[in-house]
């Protein structure tokens, strides 16, 4: 019983940790329409009145969030948690992998 309970608590806290964004943009069906969460620095960033869209990269890769919370400036290491969506297009480009951000935490 002690083992279970051990081995439950232990993927518990694997399923928290934040995932490369290289294995996301790798093999993005994998992904799709499933909630992910990354860490990475913002490189860049857009925003209007609470919304818009900003990139994110960590050792791995770079991916793009689409916020309709606000977003975060250029430089700011964030944690971010989302749904995964492949062949998203942004004012008629194509962004290819994106994460519909559900919430961040600037660190």
């Amino acid at each position: 019983m002690r083992f279970t309970l051990l081995l439950l608590a232990a993927l518990m806290l694997a399923g928290c940790a934040p995932m490369n964004i290289g294995r996301i943009t790798a093999d993005p069906s994998r992904f799709q329409n499933k909630t992910v969460r990354v860490s990475g620095t913002v490189t860049n960033s857009v925003g209007v009145m609470g919304k818009g869209g900003y990139q994110i990269e960590d050792e791995s890769g770079r991916i793009y969030v689409i916020s309709g919370k606000g977003v975060p400036s250029r430089g700011s290491r964030v944690t971010v948690t989302g749904r995964v969506s492949a062949g998203v297009e942004v004012l008629g480009t194509p962004v290819g992998v994106t994460i519909r951000e559900q919430s961040h935490k600037v660190e």
